[in-house]
């Protein structure tokens, strides 16, 4: 069995490498969003053409990398959402919400310190990691059955 893995949410730590790192010697294919942010940020202007009003310049990123998005989600076979500590990822919410009204199924990775922020997303997930590995090993169990060792 093959998994198809789509990694949402915060950009501004290791967690995806941790992920793909410590899967590697799973069957397991990992998708993501554009983790660069200027380039997530920028690139609606950079292909459709400037904007004077900051608005649809964001408007712009956000609709083209909407498209991204939903396409690696519907892809998706387990798709994981991380909250990050220092940062609000309002888009992290929205992906957790799409992939469960999709009926994916869905893990959402983040710390003790945002269980009571994140409980109806956390309701709506089959799994709440605290950590990549967690997830590494939520994944090595879903192919092959095995307890971490």
């Amino acid at each position: 069995m093959t998994l198809k893995v789509y990694l949402s949410g915060e950009i501004h730590t290791d967690w995806r490498e941790r992920i793909t790192e410590g899967a590697q010697a799973l069957d397991v294919s990992f998708n993501s969003p554009v983790t660069d942010h200027a380039a997530s940020d920028d690139c609606g202007v950079a292909i459709l053409g400037a904007e004077p009003n900051k608005f649809w310049h964001d408007r712009k990123g956000a609709q083209l990398n909407a498209i991204r998005t939903r396409k690696g989600i519907e892809d998706a076979d387990v798709v994981v959402v991380r909250f990050g500590e220092k940062y609000k990822q309002w888009n992290a919410a929205f992906d957790a919400g799409y992939a469960a009204a999709l009926g994916k199924s869905l893990i959402i990775l983040h710390g003790a310190e945002h269980q009571h922020a994140l409980k109806e997303v956390d309701a709506a997930a089959l799994a709440v990691a605290e950590t990549p590995e967690q997830v590494v090993q939520m994944l090595d169990y879903v192919l092959t059955g095995r307890l971490p060792g």
